[in-house]
């Protein structure tokens, strides 16, 4: 009797000892290495069907090149430099330019659920100017934020003039954008904006959309394309002899980005 007692008690201890096993937690695993902070520097080029800021086509609907660089501190600072090909300061008879270069610098920060960025772009375009014509560079403070997948900017002229728009100081532009994911590695991109363009008599005023897709394809690689349209005036935004430059447009670009 006492052997099988024994037999019992050893068997119930063996059961109790592996339940207690079994619920004990395996031991956690060496911690992973920190995830390294993202490079500061990067550069880009891409190849654009056509060229289209704001609504507005930049190259007169013909392919354009595109190379930028940007430094991102992790304090949250940043500059950069972007160039375009460009076609509408000759097609407007306003001088030779046909390269628009940026430059701009900011900071980018959060407040709660907030992100913002504040900054200055500057606007520079090569070439000479036709006589009576002014100087298309121009000065833009702007302010954005964002929540969740929707970003509202606001982008204030601070120069003389706006695009070799004379007089046009305090002109601004409204911009509410949102990206959705739909699957893996691939957004559909929304946009609305409102230009106020000052001292053209509100003909320079318009609103313009987009509705895009993006794929990124990884190893830097990216495809975008959509579609644009304007509610822009003609007879202000369409040089003589030329395609109006508000038109309902689709576009295509392909970029890589090489960060480092």
């Amino acid at each position: 009797m006492k052997l099988k007692q024994s037999l019992v008690a050893a068997t119930i201890s063996s059961l109790m000892a592996g339940l207690v096993f079994a619920q004990t937690p395996p031991a956690p695993a060496a911690a992973a290495a920190p995830a390294p902070p993202p490079a500061p520097f990067s550069v880009n080029v891409g190849i654009a069907s056509s060229y289209i800021y704001r609504g507005l086509n930049q190259s007169d609907y013909k392919p354009a090149l595109q190379i930028g660089a940007d430094y991102v501190s992790e304090s949250g600072f940043y500059v950069g430099v972007w160039g375009s090909t460009i076609r509408w300061i000759k097609d407007f008879g306003l001088g030779t330019g046909n390269i628009e270069f940026d430059v701009y610098g900011g900071y980018k920060g959060t407040a709660g659920p907030i992100g913002y960025d504040v900054g200055v772009l500057q606007y520079v375009y090569n070439g000479s100017v036709t006589p009576g014509a002014i100087k298309a560079n121009t000065t833009e403070l702007y302010v954005a934020g964002t929540y969740e997948m929707f970003t509202l900017k606001y982008s204030h002229v601070v120069s003389k003039g706006t695009f070799a728009t004379a007089g046009s100081k305090n002109s601004g532009y409204f911009d509410l954008s949102a990206s959705f994911p739909l699957i893996d590695n691939l957004a559909l991109n929304l946009h609305v904006g409102h230009q106020i363009l000052k001292n053209t008599g509100g003909l320079g005023t318009y609103t313009d959309g987009k509705a895009e897709l993006a794929y990124d394809f990884g190893n830097g690689f990216g495809l975008s394309g959509g579609v644009t349209a304007t509610d822009a005036d003609k007879n202000f935004y369409q040089p003589a002899g030329k395609k109006f430059t508000g038109k309902t447009t689709p576009y295509a670009l392909i970029k890589y980005t090489k960060s480092f």
